[in-house]
Parts: structure tokens; C-alpha cells; sequence
């Protein structure tokens, strides 16, 4: 058991940080560049997808939502910002776990974090499909449905695109994006009769594999594997690209909220607390949950360690002014959002170009799809690049196979083997996976590093209480105030994903130690220094 508890050294671990050469990472980015990469892969698809989930979960109590989701952000940012300021290495938690709690420790946070990068990024491309084909609409141009969507997403949007004609023509008198619409349409669905099945197979138009309708995301597919392009070619290159997306999604976002406001039916509000929030605090909590994939990416910040040019002034600002600025922008267009529709009928697929739509606004609605698609693109790239860097911290600490993940490009700088197949595994599962399942996953993944993150600070605090750190994050010690709030607020947000989500992440847990178990604790330097002690004494 002392064997799997075994920590890194806070010395090696600030020798790895100071190792130069033709085989390690380039530092390359400074304080604009870091903050740009948070905002980059923060607003993303919490905000132009995930909302309509969030909505249809906590009602016109979305903004809460974003708020509670914000709050345990910031309490587990504060740790963040004191590890990667203290430890600027690329492994993120995985590091932090290392030189705290141990190597099993390490090891299944950075297996864990798997969930977060690799699979947010298939959540995001998911995301930017839906963007995509909307945008293709503008010119008139349709995408095939089945190869659109996953299938069950395929289906679910051709069942309600002909529930909708379907319930035009038997009840006139019901204007779309009003309440008894609504209700209206979720009754011919729930009902399902067998004209509106047949008509909506016909027109998703899938191809049938052994008897079975096949659905695949394309467009998915095809944007995962040009990011995962971008970012063998170089962290500089990246970081440019995704600056300059930054600024424009920063733009179209401030535009949704600025002309938003003008069509907000307060209404739409609620005029009690029951119409503001049908689900009660229940609801809110798991809207919260939800949409906490807002703010994944943040944390991606403390990734790129190693190839920050000051990591401990700049690390912190880019961690901390990020998540700042998205919380308050994410404010704004929940509440928007939710004045301009009923919440139960803002759309899933892509809610916010929806609701300008609803309006009549459909040159508002073009800019914010071209704005989306701009936004999802840097999330992606972000969530990629950190998920490369992780495996990349994971390979040299001989957990996983250095001359695969550990492997840096001669010309570009980058570990591009292990980019490719994140890339790859991003791309295939964003592309025949339903947006919610895997949105889902992410978050409890993401919510678990967190509170492994909050732990960690207390216990580094109170065994080596004298190591410098150029950060320092507030009410820590010796009353853990910090990191206990965060421990609480993103535990509640894991325990209001349900059951179904906690066995999913069990169940890549319990895969996670087999690996270990059979593969890295025999490979481990840490474990092959802690053998060659105990046979030295």
C-alpha cells in the first residue's frame, strides 16, 4: 500500500520544469496568451449549446444555475492557481495528485481527466455540428440528417420537425413559442402515433447496416481531426489561432446580450418562485451540474505549464481572470435567453441562434451561429491540447508508454502521437454519441478532479507548510474555508448528475486501475526509485 501512495518530489518535480532541449515543450505563451486559452475553451458550448439542456432542466433559474456551476469554479480555481504557480509542470491534477496524495492517486486523476479533455472535445464537436449545419442553411444548403447527427439524435430531431407540421395542421389556433404549443407538442410526442414515427424515419433518410438505421456525425468527425492538425503543428501556431477566435466569439457573445435584451418578455421569468423555478432547488442543482460543462477549461490553463514563459506570475492571471470574465458573460446571456423564450421551448441542439430565430431575427441569428462556430472551434482546440499534455506528463513518469505519449515532434515541438490518437478518439465518439450522454460524463469527471484539486492544496499546506509559492490561495490554512466550499459545491454538482452518471464514471475508473495494475505500476520511475531505496537499506 506505501508503494501506491508514493509522492514526486517537489524537487524533481521543479527539475522537470526547468529541463530545456530539443525534447521538451517550447515556452511560448505569456499572460494574454494563457487567459485567451481559458476564455477559449470556457465559453464554448456551455453557453451556445448546453443551455438549452440547462433551461430545460431549472427553468428561467438558469442564471442561478450558471452561478452555483461559477461558484464551485472559482473555489476549486484558487487551488488550481496555487499548484500551477508553485508546480508549472504540463500534468495539471495529475502533477498536483503526484506530489500530494500519491501515485494511485495521480493515476486516477489522470485517467479521470480523460473524461474531461478527450471527451469534451467529442462533446464539442457534437456542438459544432449542430452550428454548422445551421450556418450551411443561411446559403440554402441541407445536410443530409443521418449524416448530421448521431442517430438517436438524428431521430429525435426529424420526430420533432414533423410533430411540429404535424400539430400546424390540427391545431392552426396555436401560435408557435407559446405555452400551449408547447404542451401541445410534447403531448403528439409522447403519444407517438405511428404516421409521425414512419414520417420521421423517412425523413431522417438513414441507410440501414444488418437491419439497423446507422447515424454519424460527419461534420464532427471531420472538424476534430483538422484541430487535432492544428495543434501537432506547433503551440505557438495554436495559440495564435485561438486568440484571435477569442476576440470574435468575445464579441458575439456581448452582441447576444446587448440586442437580446431589447426582445426579453420578463414574463418568461416566472412572476413567483414556482413559475422561476419549476423544479425547485432540485432542478437548479442539476441544471447546475449540467451546465458546469460552461466552465470546463479554465483548468486547461495550468496544461500548458511548461510551455507558459513565466508560469508563476502568469499561470494564476490567465486560471483566475478567465473564469472571471466568463461567469459574468454567462449572467448575461442566461438571463437574456431565458426572457426571449419559454424556457420549455428553447431548443437543445442550438439555443441561442434558436431564440433570435424565434424573433425574427434571423441576421442576428447567423452572426451568432458564425460566432458559435468560431467559439466551439477554440474550445476544442483547447480541450485537445490539454488532453495531449496530460498524456504527455502521464508517459514520462513512465505510467503510460513514453515512446508513444512521451514522444516530441523533431520540428514542431509537440507531443504529436499522443495528439493523434486523442484527436482520433475525440472525433469518433463526437460523432456517433448523443451531445447530452457525453456532456454528462464530462462534467462528473471534471467535478471529481476538482475536488481531488481542493484536497490536494490542504494537504501540501500541511506537509511542506515552508515550500515557496509565488500564489497563494486565500483561506486555506490552517481553516481550509477554500477548499472545503469547493469540496462541497462541485461534490452537490456530482451528486445531482444521478446514478447512471456516477456507475458511467465508475465503470472508466475500474477499467483506469486495471491498466494500472497491469501495466504502469511496473513501468512507474517513482515505484523503481522506491524499490531501489528499500533494497539500498
Amino acid at each position: 500500500m506505501a508503494k501506491l501512495l508514493a509522492t514526486k518530489s517537489m524537487e524533481s518535480l521543479l527539475n522537470e520544469a526547468h529541463e530545456e532541449g530539443s525534447e521538451t515543450l517550447v515556452r511560448a505563451l505569456g499572460p494574454f496568451q494563457l487567459t485567451a486559452l481559458g476564455i477559449g475553451a470556457v465559453i464554448g458550448a456551455g453557453i451556445f449549446v448546453l443551455a438549452g439542456i440547462g433551461a430545460h432542466s431549472a427553468g428561467p433559474a438558469l442564471t442561478l444555475a450558471y452561478i452555483l456551476s461559477g461558484l464551485g469554479c472559482v473555489f476549486a480555481g484558487l487551488c488550481y492557481a496555487e499548484f500551477a504557480a508553485m508546480i508549472p509542470l504540463a500534468g495539471s491534477a495529475y502533477t498536483y495528485a503526484y506530489a500530494t496524495l500519491g501515485e494511485i492517486f495521480a493515476w486516477i486523476i489522470g485517467w479521470d481527466l480523460t473524461l474531461e479533455y478527450a471527451m469534451g472535445a467529442s462533446t464539442v464537436s457534437s456542438g459544432w455540428s449542430n452550428h454548422f449545419v445551421e450556418f450551411l442553411s443561411i446559403f440554402g444548403l441541407k445536410f443530409p440528417l443521418w449524416l448530421s447527427y448521431d442517430h438517436w439524435t438524428g431521430l429525435r430531431t426529424a420526430t420533432d420537425v414533423v410533430a411540429r407540421k404535424m400539430l400546424a395542421v390540427q391545431h392552426p389556433e396555436l401560435l408557435p413559442g407559446t405555452q400551449a404549443f408547447s404542451a401541445a407538442l410534447d403531448a403528439l410526442k409522447a403519444a407517438a402515433p405511428a404516421d409521425l414515427t414512419a414520417q420521421a424515419h423517412a425523413l431522417l433518410g438513414a441507410p440501414h447496416l444488418f437491419g439497423i438505421e446507422i447515424g454519424f456525425n460527419l461534420p464532427a468527425f471531420i472538424i476534430a481531426l483538422i484541430i487535432t492538425t492544428i495543434l501537432v503543428i506547433g503551440i505557438s501556431e495554436s495559440a495564435k489561432f485561438n486568440s484571435g477566435i477569442v476576440m470574435m466569439k468575445v464579441a458575439v457573445v456581448l452582441f447576444v446580450i446587448t440586442l437580446g435584451i431589447k426582445y426579453v418578455d420578463k414574463a418568461n421569468w416566472g412572476h413567483d418562485w414556482s413559475t422561476f423555478a419549476p423544479f425547485g432547488g432540485g432542478g437548479i442543482g442539476l441544471a447546475a451540474g449540467l451546465v458546469f460543462f460552461s466552465y470546463i477549461g479554465f483548468d486547461a490553463v495550468s496544461t500548458t505549464a511548461q510551455e507558459a514563459k513565466n508560469p508563476q506570475r502568469d499561470l494564476p492571471i490567465g486560471i483566475i481572470l478567465s473564469l472571471l470574465i466568463c461567469t459574468v458573460l454567462y449572467i448575461g446571456v442566461a438571463g437574456v435567453l431565458t426572457g426571449m423564450v419559454y424556457w420549455k421551448d428553447i431548443n437543445i441542439e442550438a439555443p441561442v441562434a434558436r431564440a433570435f430565430l424565434s424573433h425574427n431575427l434571423g441576421w442576428a441569428a447567423d452572426i451568432i451561429t458564425v460566432g458559435a462556430l468560431a467559439g466551439l472551434t477554440s474550445v476544442m482546440l483547447v480541450m485537445l491540447l490539454g488532453q495531449s499534455r496530460v498524456l504527455y506528463a502521464m508517459a514520462k513518469d513512465g505510467l503510460l508508454p513514453q515512446k508513444f505519449f512521451g514522444a516530441i515532434h523533431p520540428k514542431f515541438r509537440t507531443p504529436w502521437k499522443g495528439t493523434i490518437l486523442a484527436g482520433f478518439l475525440a472525433a469518433i465518439v463526437g460523432s456517433i454519441t448523443p451531445i447530452d450522454d457525453i456532456g454528462k460524463m464530462v462534467n462528473i469527471g471534471t467535478l471529481l478532479a476538482f475536488v481531488i484539486v481542493c484536497i490536494a492544496v490542504v494537504v501540501l499546506r500541511k506537509t511542506d507548510p515552508s515550500r515557496e509559492r509565488p500564489f497563494r490561495a486565500p483561506l486555506v490554512w490552517p481553516v481550509p474555508v477554500v477548499p472545503v466550499l469547493g469540496v462541497l459545491f462541485n461534490g452537490y454538482m456530482m451528486y445531482k448528475l444521478g446514478w447512471q452518471n456516477w456507475a458511467r464514471l465508475i465503470g472508466w475508473l475500474i477499467i483506469g486501475l486495471i491498466v494500472y495494475f497491469t501495466y504502469s505500476r511496473f513501468h512507474s520511475k517513482v515505484q523503481a526509485k522506491v524499490e531501489s531505496e528499500v533494497a539500498a537499506d
